[in-house]
């Protein structure tokens, strides 16, 4: 019998449990910068020096922590489920605690790519400076989605979401589109389970249920409630 199809969307709170710090609760401020100032592409024209070293000290960062239970709760699902895991965060947290199925809405800060061509990127092991070049000859700039850029992995993650069996939602808040809205094109007939510490308003979707917990909290009332679904 084929394995059931679990599409899990996770967002900052999954990672600020490894201690990230997100600007999902601090007033728009990201580490002391207005998010306008470090995240767009208007930022980065104005004044790229400070832009590549905060993503410089991001991936820093993400380097010092490890993935917490939570992370490794997802990755050990694959033993039962066939999982696909979406992702709005952009470290490799995931990644390292074993999960093999990860989707990136919004790129990812170990990676890089030149300003002419964001379709081909490259590991980022090291600083990224101003007067960096990739082999086009133009700039390289972190692997994220800045805000006011496309999304260019949307559609993989829509179509994702449609052949959910189980769909199961970490650490978001849904508030940020256009990765908020992916919620939607999961079957109004699938189980929906919602893990955050403040669970958003669902009252539109059918078939929910919420566990409000943090994700490392919550991890052992998911397990128990998936149980029926396990074949």
């Amino acid at each position: 019998m084929p394995k059931k199809n679990i599409v899990i969307l996770t967002g900052a709170g999954i990672s600020a449990e490894s201690g990230l710090k997100t600007f999902r609760d601090s007033d728009g401020l990201w580490m002391g910068h207005n998010v306008a100032d470090v995240a767009t592409p208007e930022a980065f024209y104005r004044n790229p020096d400070l832009v590549q070293q905060f993503y410089n000290e991001r991936r820093k960062d993400v380097k010092a922590v490890q993935p917490n239970a939570a992370h490794f709760y997802l990755a050990k699902l694959e033993e039962e489920f066939n999982v696909h895991i979406v992702t709005q965060n952009i470290d490799d947290l995931h990644e390292r605690a074993g999960s093999r199925q990860v989707l990136h809405l919004h790129g990812q800060i170990t990676k890089m790519h030149t300003v002419k061509n964001t379709n081909i990127y490259f590991d980022a092991t090291d600083e990224i400076l101003t007067g960096h070049l990739g082999e086009d000859g133009s700039q390289l700039r972190p692997h994220v989605v800045w805000f006011g850029e496309e999304v260019p992995m949307l559609q993989q993650a829509a179509e994702l979401m449609t052949r959910a069996d189980i769909f199961i939602l970490v650490g978001s808040s849904l508030e940020v589109y256009p990765a908020a809205g992916l919620i939607e094109f999961v079957p109004h007939e699938v189980p929906k389970f919602i893990l955050d510490k403040k669970i958003p308003s669902l009252f539109q979707y059918e078939n929910i249920l919420p566990i409000e917990k943090s994700a490392t909290e919550g991890i052992k009332e998911l397990d128990l409630l998936l149980e029926e679904y396990r074949t």
